[in-house]
């Protein structure tokens, strides 16, 4: 899917998640509940990282929380351990990946920010040289 693709999906998913009601799982949280499969690189009690289906990167993966967070302008000051949690994980992965020679990490915030899925999630790339600017 292109950057036209991937927009027009992040403002769908915007959408979706504007409703009033229960909001439907993600596919991160069957991803967590291991209803979908997926590459998965590591994982403890607090945060799981795999693979992207969709890499833009030779190396590509994600790191998500399993506490739901629907996006990061919605964090809490409670969320800062949890949050710090999720780049130590970035980079430890990102050493084991062999990203040595630097990553970028990304994380898209709502419909302008094209987040096309509304479960916080960290994307780390690497394995090739990155631009400037990104976007």
């Amino acid at each position: 899917m292109g950057i036209d693709g991937e927009v027009q999906k992040a403002q769908r998913a915007a959408e979706a998640s504007e409703e009033p009601g229960q909001r439907p799982p993600t596919i991160f949280s069957k991803i967590i509940d291991r209803t979908i499969r997926a590459d998965i690189l590591y994982e403890d009690d607090k945060c799981l990282a795999f693979r992207d289906v969709a890499p833009q990167a030779p190396v590509h993966f994600l790191v998500i929380p399993k506490h739901p967070i629907p996006r990061l302008s919605r964090v809490a000051a409670g969320d800062a351990e949890l949050l710090g949690h999720l780049l130590v994980v970035a980079s430890q992965t990102a050493k084991v990946e062999g990203l040595v020679d630097g990553y970028r990490v990304v994380i898209n915030d709502g419909k302008r920010g094209s987040q096309s899925v509304y479960h916080l999630h960290l994307h780390v790339l690497g394995g090739r040289q990155m631009g400037w600017p990104p976007g």
